[in-house]
């Protein structure tokens, strides 16, 4: 999976590519070495190879005295230097620290192909539930955390760091993200990581959780959208089951389904869009058996107008909040100028 490098990989990488050209200059010495003495270069290549690897094939020609002092002093320093560089290439294969480089490396690609995508950091509860039904609603996924070992079972890509640090973000691909998440282990790494993405991508949408009622307004003036209580909400969805149970039941349908037929969403009305400047009672006769509209949030006040009267005026800006089926839905998306 994507990851940074982290601390712990760092000295590995830099231990391979040390040896590893450790390794090279010894085989290009031995090589020069014994072209000089009268070798060909592939046999003095094959001589060089031979004796650092001590296979002992023997020699591809008779020594005399200087191929023999060349060899002794090629020995002592080019055979130590071949077996722990293979020792160690061996040890990291052995132990997957090969496999996971090419792993991250093939997933720091796929990150950097990725444009829109939601960016959750924190993958504790809260955080895979959101990472899950943002992914079951066919939005990309990358996950960020500290902990490699809470990271071993997330399905999505993910970088391994500090969410707070621009290097991670922009790992992540923060500049072409179109939301994200950020629900950490407390409020104050989740808010210091709101600063840090406002102020790399004033576009993006941040959806904060809050773990204290305190901590909310914090959020909002470090650049949050939205702030989520979990706690606020699930005592309020318990209230809701033991009064309104069918309700709930069925705004759950709507809304996180993907296999019933309808589906409950909300539409962006563009400029110069057929929504534009139409009246709710205009749209509801071009759309005629389509999509339900059930709310109108009017952009230049923000408050929403439920089942809005006919003489309504819809202008851009404004958030349609309707009902239908998917090609319901998407004709009114057309309609509202978001499909072409």
């Amino acid at each position: 999976m994507a990851t940074v490098k982290s601390p712990e990989r760092r000295p590995l990488n830099r231990l391979l590519l040390r040896n590893g050209l450790a390794l090279a200059a010894v085989l290009m010495i031995g090589t020069v070495g014994y072209a000089l003495l009268g070798f060909g270069l592939l046999d003095a290549a094959y001589q060089t190879l031979t004796t650092i690897t001590t296979i002992g094939f023997g020699e591809v020609q008779p020594f005399g005295t200087a191929e023999k002092l060349f060899t002794m002093a090629f020995v002592l320093v080019g055979v130590g230097v071949g077996l722990y560089t293979l020792t160690v290439m061996l040890g990291a294969v052995v132990d997957g620290h090969l496999g996971t480089e090419w792993e991250r490396r093939r997933m720091e690609r796929d990150i950097a192909q990725l444009h829109g995508h939601a960016i959750v950091c924190g993958w504790g509860r809260v955080g895979r539930a959101a990472a899950h039904q943002l992914a079951k609603s066919g939005q990309s996924v990358v996950v960020v955390d500290t902990d490699s070992d809470r990271l071993d079972d997330c399905p999505y890509p993910w970088v391994l760091g500090d969410a707070s640090r621009d290097e991670v973000l922009k790992r992540a691909g923060l500049e072409r993200a179109s939301t994200l998440v950020a629900s950490l282990d407390t409020d104050a790494s989740s808010l210091f990581v709101t600063l840090t993405a406002r102020a790399m991508n004033e576009k993006l949408a941040i959806i904060a959780r809050a773990r204290t009622e305190d901590a909310e307004q914090k959020f909002v003036r470090a650049g949050a959208d939205r702030v989520v209580n979990p706690q606020r909400i699930g005592g309020n969805r318990v209230a809701a089951f033991a009064l309104q149970p069918h309700v709930v039941d069925f705004l759950d349908v709507a809304m996180h389904d993907q296999d019933v037929e309808f589906r409950l969403e909300e539409i962006l009305v563009h400029n110069g869009s057929h929504l534009a400047e139409a009246s709710v009672r205009e749209t509801r006769e071009r759309e005629g058996e389509g999509a339900l509209l059930l709310a109108l949030r009017q952009h230049h006040s923000g408050t929403f107008v439920t089942n809005p009267p006919g003489s309504t005026r819809i202008t851009a800006g404004d958030v349609v909040i309707a009902i239908g089926t998917a090609s319901q839905i998407a004709d009114l998306r057309r309609s509202a100028g978001e499909l072409g």
